[in-house]
């Protein structure tokens, strides 16, 4: 971050020799781009906050509901393809408050974080337009429409999260049983905590290709470290895949396979950027 600034600091500078805006002046406009920022997920949340139980139950405790759209579509799938076991097991959760004050907070929480996924185009835009300026013109156009792959990435990893993880998440761990003497009577807390977990970790993960393409452009990544350390990564996903998914290898693959996927899509965008350094450093 520090660099960042330096080189917008910089930048400034040159077009503006009278250096009227000085290192204090950068930092206030840094600290006003996130204001602006928290602004909006401040207005996306009192958005989701006003309309909290239809969002809680319809949203929130989507997954938690037998007739939820990936359940049926599994199910269908299951039927198309002759395969009984794509199809879930029913749903039997039993949830409970454990706080006095528990379901006012989580009324916050909820109306926060579905406040802070609404309003990510705009967070990333704000911090583009802080990093802008200290870019060259050829690495602005080559960055053209950053804002709007970032937010698609990120918006691919929250549906697919919330779509397909989250479902085979809770269902296993909803029906798994030691035995048939323990009941799961699961806190609301720990629903939530595992549902944001994972909508907002995939969300960020997504996010991938757009870290590859800021790091190859700087040189600190390589189209052939990630290939060298393909191996590495295969191995990092599955196991991923493994330990948020139900023990089955086709659940596994349903959430390995996307990032996969996105891994090799990575490489290529490495290896686009640093050859368009490349031919910069020749000139």
């Amino acid at each position: 971050m520090s660099n960042i600034i330096k080189r917008n600091l910089d930048k400034r500078h040159k077009d503006n020799p009278k250096g009227e805006m000085s290192f204090i002046d950068h930092i206030d406009e840094l600290r006003w781009h996130i204001i602006r920022s928290l602004i909006a997920v401040l207005v996306g949340g009192i958005v989701m906050f006003i309309n909290i139980e239809t969002v809680f139950h319809q949203i929130i405790l989507g997954p938690a509901h037998e007739d939820f759209l990936s359940y049926r579509l599994m199910c269908k799938l299951g039927d198309l393809i002759h395969v009984s076991g794509i199809c879930m097991d029913k749903l039997t959760l039993e949830f409970q408050n454990t706080q006095l004050s528990g379901q006012f907070m989580m009324s916050f929480s909820v109306s926060f974080m579905l406040g802070l996924i609404v309003a990510f185009p705009y967070i990333f835009w704000e911090f583009w337009r802080f990093i802008r300026p200290a870019l060259t013109e050829k690495e602005r156009k080559s960055a053209r429409g950053i804002v709007f792959w970032a937010s698609l990435l990120f918006f691919l990893g929250v549906l697919f999260a919330y779509y397909v993880v989250a479902p085979f998440t809770i269902n296993f761990f909803a029906n798994y049983q030691l035995s048939p003497t323990f009941k799961n009577i699961i806190t609301m807390s720990n629903y939530y905590g595992t549902l944001s977990d994972l909508v907002l970790g995939i969300g960020l993960v997504f996010e991938l290709p757009v870290v590859v393409y800021f790091l190859s452009k700087v040189g600190l990544l390589t189209p052939e470290l990630m290939r060298s350390k393909r191996n590495y990564a295969i191995l990092i996903i599955f196991v991923l895949a493994a330990v948020i998914t139900p023990p089955d290898w086709f659940t596994i693959w349903l959430v390995a396979l996307p990032l996969l996927v996105l891994y090799q899509v990575s490489i290529s965008i490495s290896h686009r950027a640093n050859k368009k350094r490349k031919q910069r450093q020749q000139k």
